[in-house]
C-alpha cells in the first residue's frame, strides 16, 4: 500500500479510493466513479438520480444533481435546473458547463429534509495531543431552499444536530444515531490516515437517508473549524479551535468573529 506524508488531500477520487480499503467504511460510501459519458449513463440507469462534482472542487462549487425521469433528463447547478429530451443533449450541456475539469459521479442519496430543506452532518475528527484521532464535534448543515448543496459558503445554515433529527426520532434512538454518526466519521478519518498519515484533521460530511442510514458523502482534509462557533455549547467550539491551534492549523485569534471568520483556512469545506 502506497503511503503519503501529505497533510492535505484535495482529490476526492484519491480520498475515496483510500477509504474504500476499509471494509467497515466501504459499506457507508455511495458508489463513486470517475465521470465520462459511459459511466454517467450507467449510473443514471442504475440509480435514476446521481450527483456529479469536480474531483478537486471546494465549497460545493460545480456540484450538479442529475435525474432521469419518464423520457426526460435534467440537471441542477446552483439554483438553475435544465431539462432535456435526450441523454446526449444533456451530457453535451454538462460538458460545456464543467469545461475541462475532471469530474466524479456518485450515487444520489435522498437526504432527510428539515422544513423542506436537505441537510447533512459535518463530523469533525482531529488528532489530539497524543496524536490519536478523536471525534471532537458535530454540526448539521441545512441547504439553501433553492440549492442542492449544504455548504455554508453556498448559503447553507449551520444547525444543531439534535434539532435536525428530532422530527425523525427521539430518546435512545436519537442518541444511537448520534453515536453512529460519530463512529462513521472517526472510522473514515482512521481509514484515510492509513494512506495519508500526515493528516491532522478530517471533516466527514455524512448524509442520512429516509431509513436513517448514514452515508459518507465526502471527506475534507482542511475543514473549517469556525463553523462550530454556531453551536450552543461554546466549550465544543473552544475544544475544536484549541486542537486546531495546537496542530498549527489556524492563527491565534484575539477577537471572536460574529459569523464565520473569512480567515478560515478551509479550502475544501
Amino acid at each position: 500500500m502506497k503511503i503519503s506524508a501529505r497533510k492535505y488531500v484535495l482529490s476526492k477520487w484519491l480520498k475515496t479510493k483510500a477509504i474504500l480499503k476499509d471494509p467497515k467504511v466501504r459499506v457507508l460510501v455511495p458508489e463513486t466513479r470517475r465521470m465520462n459519458e459511459k459511466s454517467l449513463r450507467e449510473m443514471l440507469r442504475r440509480y435514476s438520480m446521481v450527483y456529479i462534482k469536480p474531483e478537486a472542487g471546494s465549497y460545493g462549487n460545480g456540484v450538479m444533481r442529475i435525474e432521469q425521469g419518464n423520457g426526460s433528463f435534467s440537471y441542477q447547478n446552483k439554483e438553475k435546473k435544465r431539462v432535456f429530451d435526450s441523454f446526449h443533449s444533456m451530457y453535451q450541456s454538462i460538458v460545456r458547463n464543467k469545461r475541462k475539469r475532471p469530474y466524479l459521479v456518485q450515487k444520489g442519496i435522498h437526504l432527510l429534509k428539515y422544513k423542506g430543506r436537505r441537510f447533512d452532518i459535518r463530523v469533525m475528527v482531529q488528532r489530539n495531543r497524543k496524536r490519536a484521532w478523536e471525534m471532537t464535534a458535530m454540526i448539521g448543515r441545512v441547504a439553501h431552499p433553492r440549492k442542492i448543496v449544504t455548504n455554508y459558503h453556498s448559503g447553507g445554515k449551520p444547525t444543531e444536530v439534535r434539532t435536525l433529527l428530532k422530527p425523525f426520532t427521539s430518546g435512545e434512538n436519537l442518541s444511537n444515531i448520534e453515536k453512529t454518526l460519530s463512529k462513521a466519521g472517526y472510522d473514515a478519518a482512521k481509514a484515510l490516515s492509513r494512506t495519508y498519515p500526515g493528516l491532522n484533521m478530517v471533516g466527514a460530511d455524512i448524509g442520512l437517508d429516509h431509513r436513517l442510514r448514514p452515508w459518507i458523502i465526502e471527506l475534507n482534509t482542511n475543514p473549517d473549524p469556525y463553523i462550530f462557533r454556531h453551536l450552543a455549547n461554546k466549550s465544543i467550539a473552544r475544544k475544536v479551535l484549541n486542537y486546531a491551534r495546537a496542530l498549527k492549523r489556524i492563527p491565534l485569534a484575539k477577537s471572536k468573529p460574529k459569523r464565520y471568520s473569512k480567515r478560515s483556512l478551509s479550502r475544501n469545506s
